[in-house]
Formats: C-alpha cells, sequence, structure tokens
C-alpha cells in the first residue's frame, strides 16, 4: 500500500522490500547476533546508500518488515532517515501470511534449516525467502517452546516480536522521526492520510485517501478469519502485543475484497 500510494508521488522512488535476496538475511543474522554492527552498516551502505545516492529523486523509501530488524543501523547510517510503523491487527496478520504465503514462511522444512544454522549445526542457507525468517534468540523465554511450534504459531511469534523489536529500535530516536500508525485507523480516516503525508514532507490531495482505503498487495482476494486453535495459539504468543498495540477489544474482522 505504502509503495503504490508514495510511488505515485512527484519526486518519490519508493520501493517494496528493496534488495529483499540481501535485506532479509542481513536482517536475520543482524538479529541473531551473527553479523555484527560495522558488518552490518557496510552492507547497507553498498545496497541502501548506492541506491540512495544514484536516485534522480528528492524521497528515497523502502516498505519492507524485514527493516524491523534494521531500525538501529538505518538511523545511524542515514541521519534524514524518517520512519513508518504501520502495524495491523496480528490476527489479520497471521491469518494473511499462513494462508496466502504458504511454505514462502515458516514451512518446516526451510524453519529447520535457519534453526540448525543458527543453532551452529547447519550450513547457511540459501538467500530464497523461505528460509531466512528469524528463530528466537537463546535468551528468549520463547526458544525451547518455539522448537515444537507449528507454522502458524511460528508466523504469531514473528509478528509479535517484530513488531517488539521495532518499538525498542524506534523508542530511542527522536519523536519527528517515527510515526505510528494503524491501518485499520488510516484506512479510516483522511486526515491520518493528511498527517502520514505531512510527517514524509509530501503533498496530499483529496484522492490520496482513496489509494489507503482499499486493500493492496493481495496475490488471492480472500480472508479467512482464525479458527478455534489458531485463536487460542494466537492469543498464548502474540496476545499482549496485541494488546499493546491498541488493538484489545476489538473484534476480528474479515476483509471485503
Amino acid at each position: 500500500m505504502l509503495h503504490k500510494a508514495l510511488s505515485a508521488k512527484p519526486g518519490v522512488e519508493m520501493h517494496h522490500e528493496y534488495a529483499v535476496q540481501i535485506t532479509q538475511p542481513l536482517a536475520v543474522k543482524r538479529y541473531l547476533g551473527l553479523l555484527d554492527e560495522n558488518q552490518t552498516r557496510e552492507i547497507l551502505r553498498q545496497t541502501f546508500g548506492a541506491a540512495i545516492h544514484h536516485s534522480t529523486k528528492a524521497h528515497w523509501g523502502d516498505s519492507s518488515n524485514k527493516l524491523s530488524w534494521l531500525i538501529a543501523d538505518l538511523a545511524a547510517l542515514f541521519p534524514q532517515s524518517r520512519f513508518i510503523h504501520l502495524v495491523r491487527d496480528g490476527r489479520k496478520v497471521a491469518s494473511s501470511y499462513f494462508h496466502k504465503l504458504g511454505l514462502e514462511n515458516y514451512d518446516d522444512r526451510s524453519n529447520a534449516a535457519m534453526q540448525a544454522y543458527a543453532d551452529g549445526t547447519g550450513a547457511m542457507p540459501p538467500p530464497e525467502k523461505p528460509y531466512w525468517w528469524p528463530v528466537p534468540r537463546k535468551d528468549d523465554p520463547a526458544a525451547t517452546a518455539f522448537r515444537g511450534w507449528d507454522q502458524f504459531q511460528r508466523i504469531a511469534w514473528h509478528w509479535a516480536e517484530v513488531n517488539r523489536v521495532a518499538m525498542e529500535a524506534l523508542a530511542v530516536l527522536p519523536r519527528d522521526r517515527t510515526l505510528f500508525v494503524r491501518l485499520e485507523d488510516l484506512r479510516e480516516s483522511p486526515t491520518l492520510v493528511r498527517e502520514l503525508h505531512a510527517f514524509l514532507d509530501l503533498p496530499c490531495a483529496d484522492s490520496d485517501f482513496a489509494v489507503f482505503a482499499r486493500p493492496h498487495n493481495v496475490n488471492r482476494p480472500e480472508d479467512k478469519l482464525l479458527d478455534a486453535v489458531q485463536r487460542e495459539q494466537f492469543s498464548a504468543i502474540a496476545g499482549p502485543m496485541l494488546e499493546r498495540l491498541g488493538y484489545a477489544g476489538r473484534p476480528e474482522y474479515a476483509v471485503s475484497y
């Protein structure tokens, strides 16, 4: 959604998961402590830094959950950068990942390969996306349980952890460099759409709201509510984060395509 909406703006070069076969493994290695600050930032200079240097536009951006694990490094490398923490009800995210991404995220085989690599007992996986979804760090209370979880439970953990990491990293940045917004609120409020554009120093027209009011990046226009088992699993793993992000008391909703 951000990619499509902001790409239409003059003077903006906007991406979705820029150089993902580089940035996704980089992010996971950084999160797991397999790369240090200097190594991480050198790769970011060679990718994001080079792209920004050669861009002909005044604004350069990327919309990617992979960058959540790299916020501190990006903020240090690019002092003028700004960060939008766009969240969605985790029940909808988990359902979408589970039903629509399928074997692209946390399938048993790829997850086992990543777990072995993180443990130091297996070879580094190739850079394809299915392999590079993080597993809990050794000091994570969920590290042991995670090894016995099914795909949906792993997805629920990822949603909670990626938001926790993002919130922790963004909290230490100046307030004028960060913006938090819920997708559900953004889709209902033209005022929030204007605030988002103002945060990025971009013009906003009344017609821009329509871009945010409809679903994007949908490979299968269908919606599935969580079943009883999944609701229980999600609540146990990600319930506290759901509440922390302001979704407590909000019923799970169905998307109409």
